[in-house]
């Protein structure tokens, strides 16, 4: 990789003499790799990929200022993103943050999301598409909230999943809770959120301060409750940021029976993504579902 023309990069979009000192690979991403770089006292995160998928930085970077648009929850600031030597690549503010989490940390996260979440927009959607891990997500902007997750979330996924080898049984399950999805509705109608789109707890840090952060969003605006259930899809959040959130922002009885709902497009995605045994999860949630509508 040529670290100088991404330092180049650096210094044109922020005006900072940066000049590059040293590179450290840093793990825990499963989609792209990732750098942190250092120079004269300035740090930087670097994600790198395809050349072919800048377009999914380009879209991570706007979703990262939108986020950052509603002044609730701190968020990793884009610097900028481009294509070397056969790869694209996106820096962002460096955040040093611990993946522990104590209560205030907690609390103080299920405070702004509540916030965050109070930022809306008319429709469902967004202006552009991007991806939820690397498949990509499609965001028309939809005046209404149960054609828009029938068509752009549920549907999309079980396509995908029946051209990766998916069960016709498991398919005319999802084809029966896509027909059904208005029972799970009744006295119910979701305001048009921003949403982080991913957020589990790799997803997730605070800092020395016990401030949270967020980031590798997949953003769009939807019904809140998707957030809240993706928290809940891989071992959950602390209770004082349930709590929290309830607080600042009470949610609806029925979240108890969506948030399946909302997790089986994440677990469909996971299907699609990485196979094995997240077909038969995907199976018993839509029996679930079905047993309750």
């Amino acid at each position: 990789m040529h670290w100088q023309t991404i330092s180049q990069h650096i210094r044109q979009v922020t005006g900072d003499a940066f000049h590059l000192e040293t590179c450290s690979r840093v793990g825990g991403g499963c989609i792209n790799t990732a750098y942190h770089l250092q120079g004269g006292g300035r740090d930087y995160f670097v994600k790198l990929n395809r050349a072919d998928r800048h377009g999914m930085f380009v879209a991570e970077a706007a979703g990262l200022t939108e986020l950052a648009n509603a002044n609730a929850v701190r968020v990793p600031k884009p610097i900028c993103s481009g294509v070397c030597d056969h790869q694209a690549y996106l820096v962002l503010e460096f955040i040093t943050f611990h993946i522990q989490s104590g209560t205030q940390a907690m609390r103080r996260l299920g405070e702004q999301l509540a916030q965050l979440h109070r930022y809306t927009r008319p429709q469902f959607g967004w202006q552009r598409d991007n991806t939820i891990g690397s498949t990509p997500q499609l965001n028309p902007w939809t005046s209404e909230w149960i054609a828009f997750w029938r068509e752009q979330r549920l549907a999309y996924q079980l396509r995908l999943a029946a051209a990766q080898g998916m069960a016709t049984r498991a398919l005319d399950k999802g084809e029966q809770v896509q027909n059904k999805l208005e029972a799970l509705f009744f006295a119910y109608q979701p305001v048009a959120s921003v949403l982080h789109g991913d957020l589990w707890g790799g997803n997730m840090g605070v800092t020395d301060q016990a401030q949270p952060v967020i980031f590798d969003p997949a953003v769009y605006y939807g019904d809140r409750e998707t957030d809240l259930a993706m928290t809940e899809l891989f071992g959950g959040f602390t209770a004082d940021f349930y709590a929290a959130y309830r607080a600042t922002w009470p949610l609806d009885a029925g979240y108890a029976l969506r948030k399946t709902l909302y997790n089986l497009y994440h677990v469909l995605n996971h299907f699609n993504l990485f196979g094995g045994g997240y077909a038969t999860q995907a199976e018993a949630m839509m029996d679930r579902l079905l047993a309750e509508i």
